[in-house]
């Protein structure tokens, strides 16, 4: 009740903690993030809870304390927040926020010199893991778990064959507009990172869910989003939500909780091993580096094999 007297400005919305000051440059960051940087609005988000942290380090009054900023302050900041982290990817993603907010205070004249490189970089090896697919059975049961007798489960099963079978990411199925899907081409638009747009086959199985959801299920109002909360007031899913989805299907379908990418690094393995080669898995993935898709070389053992020479004959052992 809360959310719908918010929504149509019957109750104000509470204000976000960290006062005015931090409220104002945050907004001006955000703004120039979407504007000047074209990230995505999940992007945007993350981003900004990042330099949240950072700001609300900074000494009062903030109108002030960014034009004393140097770069001791800034290495110890990111010492002490960067050892507290969850994870290094976590660790990452506050270094790459501050690194932006820092270019941006300097662009916009509020920091004297720019200390992007006062930000210390977090140890970790790139390629060093092996992506994480699923097995054809798993993912049977992830796109079964939702139930199918309620317009939810229906349009939460959509969202999972969308993931699965077009490797979308999570922010991307959360995007999709309606004008995005071309019935008559057999193609779906995807707003993928950069601000690009990229048309990807529409399969018989992804159409034949959405036409489902789209005829039968999803609420008649005037967003003009695919998938939409199952509640009124009827909103556009965000990437929140769709990690939601994710984990009841994982929850429902016994398995342990998986985020939404685990679908994508599954379907580009499938593609591999059918024998497509790297430069076709990058496309269907819109990889803009192809350094991103090497990774996915690690799974194929079967190639891998072929590069193994014998252990000579007469040999240590």
């Amino acid at each position: 009740m809360i959310k719908v007297l918010r929504h149509v400005g019957a109750v104000p919305v509470p204000a976000e903690a960290g006062g005015d000051a931090v409220q104002e440059v945050l907004a001006d960051y955000g703004a120039y993030l979407r504007g000047e940087r074209g990230l995505a609005a999940e992007s945007v988000r993350c981003y900004c809870c990042q330099a949240r942290k950072f700001l609300a380090a900074l000494p009062e009054p903030l109108d002030d304390s960014p034009a004393r900023l140097d770069a001791v302050q800034v290495t110890t900041f990111m010492v002490r927040h960067t050892a507290d982290a969850e994870s290094v990817w976590s660790a990452k993603a506050l270094v790459t926020a501050v690194r932006s907010l820092l270019r941006y205070l300097h662009v916009a004249g509020r920091i004297p010199a720019p200390l992007t490189g006062s930000v210390p970089a977090v140890a970790g090896r790139r390629l060093g893991s092996l992506p994480r697919g699923l097995e054809s059975q798993q993912v049977s049961a992830l796109l079964s778990a939702p139930d199918p007798e309620t317009p939810a489960g229906r349009r939460d099963r959509a969202v999972l064959t969308v993931l699965a079978r077009l490797g979308l990411r999570g922010a991307e199925a959360a995007a999709l507009q309606l004008s995005d899907i071309d019935w008559h081409a057999g193609e779906i638009a995807v707003r993928g990172k950069g601000s690009r747009v990229e048309r990807l086959p529409l399969t018989a199985e992804v159409g034949q869910v959405l036409s489902d959801y789209l005829m039968e299920d999803r609420p008649r109002c005037s967003a003009t989003a695919v998938f939409l909360t199952a509640r009124a007031p009827y909103q556009a899913l965000t990437g929140t939500c769709i990690r939601a989805i994710m984990g009841r299907a994982c929850e429902r379908a016994q398995l342990p909780r998986l985020g939404a990418h685990r679908l994508r690094h599954t379907l580009a393995t499938t593609i591999l091993r059918a024998g497509a080669p790297l430069p076709e898995v990058g496309q269907v993935l819109r990889h803009r580096s192809q350094l991103s898709t090497t990774i996915y070389a690690k799974v194929e053992h079967e190639a891998l094999r072929s590069l193994a020479q014998p252990w000579p004959e007469g040999g240590a052992r």
